[in-house]
């Protein structure tokens, strides 16, 4: 199993906005999931990934005024099925259509869309806003037929959604190992094998995928604007693309990249904090 390093940050004051904007910054550093709470936020890095210096530059660029103490400890190797079960992992239900949980739950509300995700340590459950803001636009989408490439696929949630939703091939692509051997097997406890493939891999993937008639990039601001070109260049004129992993008022900083890309926006919806999913469509 995967060791891992456990960052306890406490935050003062601490809010809903701080410890998304400070889980933002860590997930740029390599960090995986996130468990905020009322007085901050644990994170979880590979052993092998974490540095002291990377987190001292993800605390130096924190824009608001708090105090942030950080500790961290080693985490060896163990089931975090088990942990997401007694700690974390609830079901949830998103739109009243959509119910997320895992082979655990036994308890667990009736939907129109039932996902089984065993997250481990893969980012994705549909808890977190930029999630289930990307969810509640797949759902009023008709996919029938349409082909989706789902990148920084995490889980694979928004793959085996769209793939329920219609979509006859959704490809997703993840540069984490652990993560896409994850998605791998959640893609088969859903049994959309047949309609879904996950890649292992970066953007430079998509140079060998057909064009989709849905892009979903559900990642951070920093890597959307770096990439958006690849994932433009892998989109269908008229094709829709859904970007998250971000807050509303990033919007004019990633459509200053998207635009020359040949994408313009149709809308965008908000939640929590101001996270925001932004509907963008291809000239």
């Amino acid at each position: 199993m995967n060791d891992y390093i456990e960052l306890r940050a406490d935050i003062t004051p601490a809010s809903e906005t701080a410890t998304d904007i400070l889980a933002a910054l860590l997930a740029e550093k390599g960090y995986e999931s996130f468990v905020p709470d009322e007085k901050g936020v644990t994170a979880y890095i590979r052993k092998e990934s974490y540095s002291e210096q990377a987190l001292k530059e993800a605390i130096g660029n924190f824009p608001l005024d708090c105090m942030i103490t950080c500790r961290s400890e080693e985490i060896e190797g163990r089931d975090w099925n088990s942990e997401w079960e007694k700690h974390y992992f609830k079901p949830i239900v998103v739109g009243d259509r959509c119910v997320i949980h895992s082979s655990f739950h036994t308890d667990v509300p009736q939907a129109t869309y039932d996902i089984v995700i065993d997250p481990k340590m893969a980012f994705g459950t549909g808890h977190h806003a930029t999630t289930s803001l990307v969810i509640e636009q797949i759902l009023d989408m008709d996919l029938s037929g349409k082909t989706v490439i789902d990148m920084g696929t995490g889980t694979g949630i928004l793959s085996i959604l769209a793939a329920m939703n219609g979509a006859s091939r959704a490809t997703g692509i993840e540069i984490d190992p652990a993560a896409h051997i994850n998605a791998v097997e959640n893609i088969s406890l859903n049994g959309v094998d047949s309609k879904v493939d996950i890649i292992l891999g970066d953007a430079s993937a998509l140079e060998n995928i057909e064009p989709a008639d849905l892009f979903i990039a559900n990642i951070n601001r920093n890597i959307i604007t770096g990439d958006i070109r690849a994932y433009a260049s892998r989109l269908v004129t008229g094709g829709t693309m859904l970007l998250s992993g971000f807050y509303e008022h990033d919007i004019p900083v990633i459509m200053e990249a998207a635009t020359p890309a040949g994408l313009s926006e149709v809308a965008h919806t908000i939640k929590g904090d101001g996270w925001t999913c932004l509907r963008l469509i291809k000239d």
